[in-house]
């Protein structure tokens, strides 16, 4: 058993599939590119194109979802800690 075997052994999810991410941060400027270059490096066929947003009633924060072709646990692992981490993200779901 190899370790993408392992990995997908650990999730209900069936690999690859559509796996709609969203970020929530602040309505700064830049923060929408730098997501979708976040989001490029873990899944670089990634169609920045697609991403959909949304502002806050308030317009102080903005949503942004991104579909990627999810195609292990350890790439979404690996995708949502470093958008967690990044300090314009307020919350991923």
């Amino acid at each position: 058993m190899n370790d993408q075997d392992t990995n997908n052994q650990e999730t209900l999810l069936e690999f690859p599939c559509a796996f709609p991410i969203k970020i929530m941060g602040r309505m700064e400027d830049g923060f929408v590119a730098t997501m979708v270059e976040v989001v490029l490096r873990h899944a670089p066929d990634f169609d920045a194109a697609s991403v959909t947003m949304k502002a806050s009633s308030s317009n102080k924060y903005l949503s942004l979802t991104c579909t990627i072709n999810a195609t292990s646990k350890r790439q979404l692992d690996d995708l949502y800690r470093e958008i967690s981490a990044h300090p314009l993200v307020v919350m991923a779901l």
